[in-house]
């Protein structure tokens, strides 16, 4: 009787396995090569911040504890802290100095919460869509391109004592002539105020143009939702706007107060060429200028900016911690 064998099994097949794939080593990977772009994106801001903010700091710091003058047949020699000392003792130096600090102190207190306000003010004012809005925006926008010199002048011109000027002239006809020529700039009592006017005048713009592009990042849906539930427009500000500019509006009142220290183009202006009371608007940026360059003494100036620059910091960074949120995984933070 013939067998029949069996056929062979067929050999089973081989299991397929899926292909490794280098999970784990892709995101350290992933992560190395965005830090490179990060650190190449941000190295042009870097080298600029070094090029332009450190080495002159530093620079500063070496020539402030030396004698160095301008035009000097004499060496510059090593002074120690001597230039910081006779800036905080000698009443020739340390009174002027105070009061520059003080009138910069001044003018930042009026002006960082006036032009903040001011440019939401005009923002939430231009954040509507209406025909010819644009023009409008370039309107309040258009000091911001104007020379701070040249803004200077200008008010000159409005604040002068005399008949000619434009504010003596509006008031003297408005007060049927009982109006007499009043100095502005000349006058202890208002030559500061001018000065904060014409600050606000010419920067208002700037913040105006950052305040309204925060503006229009605020969905339109919050404002629908508030108005179905009855709020009001001080409510829907309250609730909706302010909330939602809450990180643009701290990042604009820390830069006018960073920009308020700087004041100097049109106090120097107004000073040697306006008749600005120089003691009532003196700056410290101004006291460090004319240290320079009229008393022809480089380390004491040098020391001026080095002091000043330390309180601006500090100033800074005290701001930064008073209006930081208090959730710290907040973007804002």
């Amino acid at each position: 009787m013939k067998t029949v064998e069996p056929a062979p099994a067929a050999a089973p097949d081989r299991e397929q396995t899926p292909p490794m794939t280098a999970v784990g080593p892709a995101r350290p990977a992933r992560r190395n090569r965005d830090g490179v772009h990060g650190l190449l994106m941000s190295a042009p801001a870097v080298a600029g911040l070094i090029a332009f903010v450190g080495i002159p700091f530093g620079y500063a710091v070496v020539l402030s504890f030396s004698n160095v003058r301008l035009g000097s047949p004499l060496a510059p020699s090593f002074f120690g802290v001597e230039q910081y000392r006779r800036l905080f003792t000698d009443p020739d130096l340390s009174g002027p100095f105070l009061r520059a600090l003080l009138n910069n102190l001044t003018f930042a207190v009026a002006v960082v919460p006036l032009q903040t306000g001011l440019a939401l003010a005009l923002a939430i004012l231009l954040n509507r869509k209406l025909k010819g809005i644009g023009l409008f925006r370039s309107l309040f926008f258009m000091p911001v391109v104007f020379p701070m010199t040249l803004v200077a002048v200008i008010w000159r011109l409005i604040l002068a004592r005399s008949d000619q000027g434009l504010l003596n002239s509006a008031l003297h006809a408005v007060s049927f002539g009982n109006w007499g020529a009043f100095d502005w700039l000349g006058d202890a009592a208002t030559a500061m105020a001018s000065i904060i006017v014409l600050s606000v005048w010419q920067g208002v713009g700037f913040q105006m143009v950052i305040l309204l592009a925060g503006l229009q990042q605020i969905p339109g849906e919050l404002y629908e939702a508030a108005q179905l539930d009855r709020a009001t427009r001080w409510q829907q500000f309250r609730h909706v706007t302010l909330p939602g500019i809450r990180g643009t509006l701290v990042f604009v009142a820390m830069l006018t107060s960073v920009l308020s220290f700087r004041v100097f183009d049109q106090v120097y202006v107004l000073i040697h060429g306006g008749g600005l009371d120089e003691d009532a608007t003196r700056t410290v940026m101004y006291q460090a200028v004319t240290t320079a360059f009229d008393q022809n003494n480089i380390g004491q100036a040098s020391a001026i900016t080095v002091v000043f620059f330390v309180i601006v910091v500090a100033l800074t960074l005290v701001q930064r911690r008073v209006v930081r949120p208090e959730n710290p995984d907040s973007p804002d933070n």
